[in-house]
């Protein structure tokens, strides 16, 4: 089995440093509210192509709505999933901060103000 490239945009970053993590955790959110986007419009789309299909003539179109939405209800809810991936991979890089921030960052050793006994 051959391995095809599918997102480059994620696949070219490599995890060499807190930046190159921010760089890859911004490429996946964007990428997440793209797909997230498209769900969604693609849902509103499939509803008003499926609810022109013709039912039973004599619930004049309920059945074909009920069942139209049924469908479209998967991909909104693909939609609402995904846009919480896109929140997650913000997620993802303010918790490297919150957990690994002094090894990226660290703190400066302050001259601790000592008390002098000997001062007149």
């Amino acid at each position: 089995m051959t391995s095809r490239s599918r997102i480059p945009e994620l696949e070219g970053i490599e995890f060499t440093g807190h930046k190159s993590l921010a760089e890859y955790s911004k490429a996946a959110r964007a990428l997440c509210r793209d797909l997230a986007q498209e769900f969604d419009f693609a849902a509103e789309e499939l509803m008003a192509v499926l609810t022109r299909q013709k039912g039973h003539p004599l619930l004049m179109g309920i059945d074909v709505k009920l069942r139209a939405r049924k469908v479209a209800k998967r991909l909104h809810r693909a939609a609402e999933l995904t846009g919480g991936a896109a929140i997650e991979s913000v997620k993802l890089y303010l918790e490297f901060r919150q957990q690994f921030g002094d090894v990226i960052e660290p703190a400066k050793h302050r001259r601790q103000d000592t008390f002098d006994f000997n001062d007149a």
